[in-house]
């Protein structure tokens, strides 16, 4: 039988909550498909940054790097700052591990209501990709003349050949097998050096995916978009910052970021990817047995089609639509009441 090396990392607040539902999930789809999986468990978080000074020990990646797959809880805690958390534990992860795709899958379920009154169970259907190591999230920078009335910061933006071809040929790929259509974020009518720059590659990989139709869109225009019409989307690709901030939107209009899945995919598979929820670490619900576990069983389920399941995925997806539509167990952040362990006993149920 298969066995699967799975690093477990739950991280802070409710991330401690969310990756036990998510395993016993993985445990009972496994059992039913015929593989396994072996976990290792790694306290990296900011209440190890608070006592021993860092997210993870010096040797972190090596640690990770037998590993098949990354499964991770949440990162933040109040009296640390985002930056030293982000760029501590997840940055080197990504960039270590060349995860240079982050996907995020956006579906309206039904069961589920929009605040968007044009999104509608069924037909809301689309992914993100964004570009996931370089770009706007580059280290090139610095502050000068700190305290003085002339302080300065200087962020550089870095965007590679290499590194938007490579993500460009993935959402070509990707909408090959989906709906057939790649949407693009740009903004090269204000950024004048990178966003042509972005704009002529995605011109070229488009030629090289003559099966995929395509079109470009202003980020600010976009992002109206997604509001107005969210159901005209297959497969939207944009950089590091534009990704980011647009699936984060997209989530919302889906009705929760509660139940938003991500992978940090290295597609080549040479090092392992990483799957984590898109909430934070909600310090505000941590211990109350609360947290909706949703985003943590779906990133689990974008695991196992990573790892060469996806029918096992698709049945966890279903089981997750099937929670959804035909009970009425939510946890709060959805309406309901229901505990976080009795919304999984529920999924399971399904499952």
């Amino acid at each position: 039988m298969t066995n699967h090396r799975i690093a477990l990392i739950p991280g802070d607040g409710i991330g401690a909550e969310v990756l036990p539902p998510a395993q016993q999930v993985l445990d009972a789809i496994g059992r039913r498909h015929g593989f396994g999986f072996t976990y290792t468990t790694y306290d990296w978080s900011c209440e190890r940054y608070l006592r021993d000074g860092a997210m993870m020990p010096e040797d972190g990646l090596d640690q990770l790097r037998d590993k098949e797959a990354i499964l991770l809880g949440a990162v933040g805690y109040p009296g640390v700052p985002d930056h030293v958390s982000l760029w501590g534990l997840l940055i080197p992860i990504r960039r270590g591990f060349r995860q240079y795709v982050n996907l995020r899958p956006i579906r309206v379920f039904e069961g589920i209501d929009s605040p968007v009154r044009g999104a509608v169970a069924g037909e809301v259907d689309f992914v993100v990709v964004r570009e996931n190591v370089e770009g706007e999230y580059s280290e090139i920078g610095g502050r000068l003349n700190r305290g003085f009335p002339e302080e300065m910061a200087v962020q550089e933006a870095v965007f590679t050949r290499a590194g938007v071809t490579r993500v460009l040929d993935y959402a070509f790929d990707l909408s090959a097998r989906r709906g057939g259509k790649v949407t693009s974020a740009t903004k090269s009518n204000g950024i004048v050096h990178t966003m042509p720059f972005w704009d002529e590659l995605v011109a070229e990989r488009a030629a090289a995916h003559p099966t995929v139709t395509w079109d470009q869109e202003h980020i600010d225009a976009l992002a109206a978009k997604f509001v107005l019409d969210p159901a005209r989307f297959d497969v939207v690709v944009g950089s590091n910052l534009f990704g980011d901030i647009l699936s984060d939107l997209a989530a919302a209009v889906a009705g929760s970021i509660g139940i938003a899945p991500a992978a940090n995919l290295n597609p080549e598979r040479e090092f392992p990817s990483m799957f984590e929820p898109v909430h934070g670490s909600a310090p505000d619900i941590a211990g109350r047995g609360i947290a909706n576990p949703l985003g943590a069983v779906w990133s689990a389920a974008m695991m196992l089609d990573h790892l060469g399941h996806p029918e096992a995925g698709k049945d966890v997806t279903d089981a997750i639509a099937a929670v959804l539509a035909k009970t009425d167990v939510r946890t709060p952040d959805l309406g309901g009441t229901a505990s976080t362990a009795e919304f999984t006993e529920k999924l399971l149920e399904l499952l």
